[in-house]
């Protein structure tokens, strides 16, 4: 797995460096080795937040992105938070994986190649005037089914996912619903 390492209001050392790599390289015996993983540790300013340590991490996979995000008043706490946030994530993204693949394919566990996705994702620029666009995000639009695309709107955090629908070859939208469920647009 791809690590890099960022630090931001805050020097990284060699300790922390190896402390991060001991901590979460442990992530990738159930990711494929092609995976990329992000880290950034940075302090807060603001005297009013107590949890100023904070550890962020990104995995892009073939899957989903996965995220986490630890605090705490010390940052070696806070990478051992977003640690144990990632282990549980991933453990629970590839018992659902293997769990959908075995009824698909008739009981085989799945290929590591087929646990990832390439994702791409860049930062736009601020525009003068008005509301800005703070930020764009790019990615590849992989077919699947809605199913497939609640699990990765699961992984990834986020309220809403866009997917390109396997069924109809259309682009579709599935979101969070307040009561926990999740519901589906489809254009027309």
């Amino acid at each position: 797995m791809n690590l890099q390492l960022k630090g931001r209001n805050i020097t990284v050392t060699e300790a922390l460096r190896s402390y991060v790599d001991e901590k979460l390289s442990k992530l990738g015996r159930n990711l494929n080795s092609a995976s990329t993983m992000e880290v950034e540790l940075f302090c807060e300013k603001n005297p009013s937040i107590a949890d100023n340590q904070v550890a962020e991490v990104t995995i892009f996979t073939k899957g989903p992105v996965i995220r986490a995000k630890g605090a705490s008043t010390d940052m070696y706490a806070s990478i051992d938070v977003v640690a144990d946030k990632l282990s549980r994530q991933v453990k629970k993204f590839r018992g659902k994986l293997v769990s959908h693949n075995s009824h698909v394919r008739g009981g085989l566990a799945p290929e590591p190649a087929e646990l990832e996705m390439a994702a791409a994702m860049e930062e736009g620029e601020e525009e003068a005037g008005g509301p800005a666009i703070v930020k764009v995000k790019s990615f590849i639009v992989k077919p699947m089914s809605a199913e497939e695309a609640a699990l990765q709107l699961e992984m990834i955090g986020h309220d809403f996912f866009v997917f390109r629908n396997s069924e109809t070859n259309e682009t579709s939208v599935i979101y969070r619903r307040r009561d926990g469920d999740y519901g589906l647009i489809e254009p027309r």
